[in-house]
């Protein structure tokens, strides 16, 4: 049993997963960037409370799973996703849509995919992969980050499907319910619904944890990091700071310019110029984003670690948060 689909490898998985699901309505006009920018993805948050992997939770994209879910809302596609106490009907059921010619966006965990490097393979449950087959005892798996198609066993997909730990999948599938054609009408007004989104949620999210306030925020706290943590555990969060950003999808840097990508693409529907200037400015984030990157490897790696550095690694974030903030109050001012 193998559907007629085509393996695509995208730069982050839950954008990938879904303009892979929905190319065959879309006529192949949902991108991975229209994907990202009309589900509102680019976000930020730091949560020293929640530990993941023995540092603060940070997080530079939106929730697991509303990608998938605000762009099909967005476009008018009907959505199913289920979860599941039972391992036996989980895997029924994924057979089941198979069997109806459904290709399946799955969230799994990191840890146990076989086909992942080892260094990249770590207690992370919100990755997202499509299963558009089985053929004997394996199923066929397109995993977007990959460059081609791969195959898990009947059992290692049930175990990363039912990975334990924060953000468990518990099984979780989901795949648009409908073919129907999606008109440029629609694109064009889901695209301005996922910008006025996203201009929201980071620049008027209350708190100072999230959004442009949280990366401020954060950038202020990791000038104290040092004195007050200790420089190894100092050295530690900064590490866990850059796993998040570099290693989970495309992390800080990357979802920058993806998003970048989307308002050029955004430009070529609604004919703005303004999408094309600000697009800029995000492409000049996802620069800081890597440069910040590069000085905190530095700092957990032992090449640096003077409070000055720490200073440094701390006015990175402080800039982007302005630069962001600036690229986010030029969207809000376009008149659509």
């Amino acid at each position: 049993m193998k559907l007629d689909f085509e393996h695509h490898q995208s730069a982050h998985c839950e954008s990938g997963v879904t303009s892979s699901l929905l190319r065959e309505s879309s006529l192949n006009k949902i991108t991975e960037p229209l994907a990202f920018g009309i589900g509102a993805g680019l976000f930020f948050v730091y949560v020293p409370i929640i530990k993941i992997n023995n540092g603060p939770a940070i997080a530079f994209r939106t929730f697991p799973g509303l990608i998938f879910k605000r762009t099909c809302n967005a476009l008018g596609v009907p959505v199913e996703r289920k979860k599941f106490r039972s391992k036996e009907r989980a895997e029924s059921y994924l057979k089941e849509r198979l069997e109806e010619g459904h290709p399946v966006g799955c969230q799994v965990g990191v840890y146990y995919l076989s086909y992942f490097p080892r260094e990249y393979r770590f207690h992370f449950n919100a990755h997202n992969l499509i299963v558009y087959g089985k053929e004997d005892d394996h199923y066929l798996i397109s995993d977007p980050v990959m460059e081609t198609s791969t195959r898990l066993s009947s059992y290692e997909l049930e175990r990363v499907r039912f990975a334990k730990g924060a953000l468990a999948p518990k099984g979780q599938v989901y795949y648009p319910k409908s073919n129907e054609i999606i008109t440029d009408g629609q694109i064009k007004k889901a695209i301005t619904s996922g910008i006025k989104r996203n201009v929201n949620q980071m620049l008027r999210i209350p708190g100072r944890f999230a959004g442009v306030r949280g990366i401020r925020y954060t950038g202020e706290k990791i000038k104290r990091w040092r004195d007050k943590l200790g420089l190894h555990k100092a050295g530690l969060y900064l590490a866990q700071l850059v796993r998040m950003q570099e290693e989970i999808g495309t992390g800080g840097g990357g979802f920058r310019y993806i998003y970048a990508a989307f308002l050029q693409e955004a430009y070529g529907y609604l004919n703005k110029e303004e999408l094309l200037e600000i697009s800029k400015l995000f492409t000049q984030s996802g620069d800081l984003w890597r440069t910040a990157a590069v000085q905190a490897a530095g700092i957990y790696k032992g090449r640096l670690g003077s409070q000055e550095d720490f200073n440094v690694m701390g006015d990175y974030l402080i800039a982007i948060s302005v630069l962001e903030k600036e690229a986010f109050l030029a969207l809000k001012r376009i008149k659509w």
